[in-house]
């Protein structure tokens, strides 16, 4: 037994799951609603505040989205409840960024600004121009999202100017010797 598969997800009083037909699961909380299609090698059941999931063969892809199945529910269940947060960290001289709308503009040192669409169901804060919150209900979105802004500008190793995710150590590297 998968050991991360066979435990049960407890579920708050706010969160409702709900299993359909076609085996897709469906988590329902105070403002989101995520829903995650499972393969017919594993199937959820709702007992009380619990769900639990169960895989129908030994086979070693069953024995593997046990575990994966699991940890996604989880995550569905965790973000509608709390919701997830990344935080970036601009360094660098005149490295700001700003929310206008749907949109988040970036100053990274470019000859030109750097304009990111919001996708559905992020929320970005900009605190004291230089840290970003990204926001959401879906683990997934919320990293991807906090990678993509940190690729328009990732950390360099000299000067350690770029994006960087909140408290991410960067590796300096000396410069050249002032000769000898």
């Amino acid at each position: 037994m998968s050991r991360i598969g066979k435990a049960p997800i407890f579920l708050d009083d706010k969160v409702q799951v709900a299993v359909s037909a076609k085996n897709e699961v469906s988590v329902k909380g105070a403002k989101h609603t995520l829903s995650i299609l499972m393969k017919p090698e594993v199937t959820a059941k709702v007992e009380g505040k619990t769900v639990v999931l169960t895989r129908n063969s030994e086979s070693k892809e069953a024995r593997a989205l046990h575990g994966l199945y699991r940890a996604l529910l989880q995550n569905a269940v965790s973000g509608v409840s709390k919701g997830f947060t990344k935080s970036l960290e601009l360094q660098g001289v005149g490295y700001r960024a700003s929310v206008a709308g749907k949109k988040l503009e970036l100053s990274l040192g470019f000859s030109h600004p750097i304009s990111f669409d919001i996708p559905e169901g992020i929320e970005i804060k900009v605190e004291k121009q230089t840290v970003i919150q990204v926001t959401g209900p879906s683990r997934e979105l919320v990293g991807q999202v906090a990678a993509k802004i940190r690729s328009f500008r990732p950390p360099e190793p000299y000067l350690g100017k770029g994006v960087r995710y909140l408290g991410e150590k960067i590796r300096r590297k000396a410069g050249k010797s002032a000769g000898k």
